[in-house]
């Protein structure tokens, strides 16, 4: 119904698009808070809420579901993943899949807790014992790779007909069908091919039996009138170094159109080649129309993580604007066969600086100019696909984006608005072994491949990042907690429930300081004898590291973040805004800012854009033709979601859940819903 929000996103299309008016331009400085509902957690709350039946459907930080009156926020039920056989759940969750026949008359609510996928009873929460086994599917169903290490799933996936089209996070790459009653596996496609199917000849030739990567976790768009579901998928693993996967690496960073009744390749286009940057596609597809050289067009638009924005015929999969195959550097480690060209289209325009010279230092004082400037000098920046070396680069575009996760949303006119982020980071890997070739004692080889990335090498952590530090991890935890947080998850940490425990044991004792542990004694293709059959790389990545000033402040010339609307009709940018402000620096008299941000925006019928997704924890209205703010209202903890628009009891609401975490800001976890004065009256 157009009164609700069924679907994450808001549709199946991912339009992330609202119809209803009430508010509009000429009354939203009037809305006001109508209710909270503290969820009494704190963490990344990144929930996309769903409203169905006068009923909201929210997914807390530890993956509990709630379902409130949409209209008080009265609580219905609560159901926790605690009292099942997945234990506690953590690690953020962006929705829920709500599912009914076509008589609407059978109701199932889809989540995932750790490693399983569960459904739920949409009128009370209850467990619905016929699907999988007893009430639970592994999320490693039609995986066949027995060495999966984790395998889970953050974004939700869309129905279509009697099934639930899912992706996925961990293990190798696939989209799979399954039906909604049972949870049996309907259909499977292999995003690492098998021979004879198009794209093995992009992978060595036994890629297929161990490779992992791919998965296709940022969500999938359906048009359900064709039957076609479109899938962005990830990066193939290891996430920085390529040298077991030469090739340009099909179907990883690609955007692939199925048949959704089969599961069949229809179409694809891959975005980057051997990836080696971690550019996975971030965003579910957008469908949407438009006029393109007098011709109305379906269309199906990709953001990525480079700020590049590529549109295609979903149809055919035709481009709408040339894409040009450009140089990028190529790279200096052992074995690595850099791709020669990336994709780049002609139009439209980048949303973000795809270069970090001299000219974009800080200037913000005198000091963060200084410190931008010789940094720049010793780390310099490459553009937008540097190749990873053991010498220190500067990332920028950021590894967090461009655009990120939180979606874009269009309007019937053709105009896609969507928020990205201007952030430099750093880049640099490091070897795994000695600098006199003997290898690094297995837990803390294992340590640098699996588990620095977020940690770090010396193992502090990034704690604005949601990611602890480990330094005298004993003092805080015993051992079994530690090893049942690595098996079950815990914060933004997926469940490693399948790593061999010699490798656990391993890990474990390098991380708390033990003797340290050879293992499994190396073969002569270097692999290890521990129960896996992948290489060893001979390199790991050094990190997630922002390129921050000594304030804290993004070493780079401002807007560190911003709002755009691009018309897909021409291929034009209309407009582009900051998004968000550091309060101290506006005080200072610097324009504002714009802010790291996370979440995406919704554009209404009524002329607005409603977006929080800031550092500044704020959520704001701007008139969707011009830019404009015109109404903005602080929240508890930093809205880092997407939010959701409908209408219950004759009023429209818009609700944002505020968890903050990111950008080393508070963390809660409440929900917040706006509404006008109840004397506007009830019309929609």
């Amino acid at each position: 119904m157009l009164s609700e929000w069924p679907d994450y996103l808001g549709d199946k299309a991912r339009t992330l698009h609202s119809p209803l008016r009430q508010i509009n331009r000429s009354n939203v400085a009037q809305l006001e808070v109508a209710w909270t509902y503290d969820t009494g957690e704190k963490g990344e709350y990144q929930a996309n809420n769903l409203i169905v039946g006068g009923v909201l459907y929210t997914a807390t930080p530890s993956r509990r579901v709630i379902a409130l009156d949409a209209a008080t926020g009265r609580e219905r039920w609560s159901w926790d993943p605690a009292t099942t056989r997945a234990g506690k759940g953590a690690r953020r969750q962006r929705g829920l899949v709500f599912w009914e026949n076509e008589q609407g008359g059978e109701k199932r609510l889809f989540t995932a807790s750790g490693n399983y996928l569960f459904a739920l009873d949409p009128s009370t929460g209850t467990i619905i014992k016929s699907f999988g086994d007893d009430g639970l599917v592994h999320l490693g169903i039609g995986l066949d790779d027995a060495d999966v290490p984790k395998v889970g799933l953050n974004t939700p996936g869309v129905t279509y007909q009697d099934m639930l089209i899912i992706g996925g996070f961990g293990g190798p790459g696939a989209v799979r069908a399954l039906e909604v009653r049972t949870g049996k596996l309907r259909w499977i496609f292999h995003l690492i091919p098998r021979p004879g199917e198009v794209g093995y000849d992009t992978w060595p030739p036994d890629a297929y039996k161990t490779a992992t990567g791919a998965m296709p976790w940022p969500g999938q768009a359906l048009d359900e009138a064709r039957g076609i579901v479109y899938v962005a998928t990830k990066t193939a693993e290891p996430d920085f170094y390529g040298a077991t996967r030469h090739g340009d690496n099909l179907f990883a960073n690609s955007l692939v159109a199925l048949d959704a009744r089969t599961g069949r390749r229809l179409w694809h286009y891959q975005l980057v080649h051997h990836d080696l940057l971690d550019r996975d596609l971030p965003c579910a597809p957008v469908l949407l129309t438009v006029t393109h050289e007098g011709r109305r067009i379906d269309a199906v638009a990709q953001g990525t993580k480079q700020g590049l924005l590529f549109v295609f015929d979903r149809v055919t999969g035709e481009p709408l604007w040339p894409i040009d195959e450009r140089p990028v550097p190529a790279s200096e480690l052992r074995g690595e066969m850099a791709s020669p060209t990336q994709p780049f289209p002609t139009k439209p325009a980048p949303l973000v600086r795809l270069h970090y010279t001299e000219a974009d230092a800080s200037t913000i004082s005198q000091a963060a100019a200084e410190q931008t400037l010789a940094r720049i000098r010793v780390s310099p920046n490459f553009g937008p696909f540097p190749a990873p070396s053991l010498r220190e680069t500067i990332m920028f575009p950021g590894f967090d984006g461009g655009m990120e996760w939180g979606g874009a949303a269009v309007d019937p006119q053709g105009v896609y608005y969507v928020n990205v982020n201007e952030m430099p980071w750093i880049l640099q890997m490091v070897e795994t072994r000695r600098a006199d070739g003997s290898r690094l004692p297995r837990g803390e080889r294992d340590y640098l491949i699996n588990c620095a990335a977020c940690h770090g090498l010396d193992r502090k952590g990034m704690p604005a990042a949601g990611f602890p530090s480990l330094i005298d991890i004993e003092k805080r935890r015993s051992r079994e907690e530690i090893r049942k947080i690595t098996r079950e998850g815990f914060g933004r940490m997926p469940a490693f429930d399948r790593i061999p425990e010699s490798q656990r044991d391993a890990i474990l004792a390098y991380v708390l300081g033990e003797a340290p542990s050879t293992g499994g004694r190396p073969d002569e293709a270097g692999r290890e004898s521990m129960g896996s059959s992948r290489t060893v790389p001979p390199y790991a990545f050094g990190g997630f590291r922002r390129w921050l000033d000594n304030d804290g402040y993004p070493a780079v010339k401002p807007p560190w973040g911003t709002l755009a609307a691009v018309d897909l009709n021409s291929g034009e940018i209309k407009w582009q805004v900051p998004l968000g402000e550091y309060r101290e620096l506006t005080g200072r008299g610097i324009p504002p800012t714009g802010t790291e941000n996370y979440g995406g925006p919704v554009v209404t019928a009524g002329g607005l854009i409603f977006i929080a997704a800031t550092a500044d924890e704020t959520i704001r209205a701007f008139d969707k033709d011009t830019g404009k703010v015109l109404w903005s209202a602080r929240l508890p903890f930093g809205g880092n979601a997407t939010p959701s628009v409908y209408m219950a009891e004759g009023r429209q609401f818009v609700v944002i859940s505020a968890g903050g975490a990111k950008s080393g800001r508070p963390a809660g976890g409440v929900l917040v819903a706006f509404a006008l004065p109840k004397q506007f009256g009830k019309s929609p």
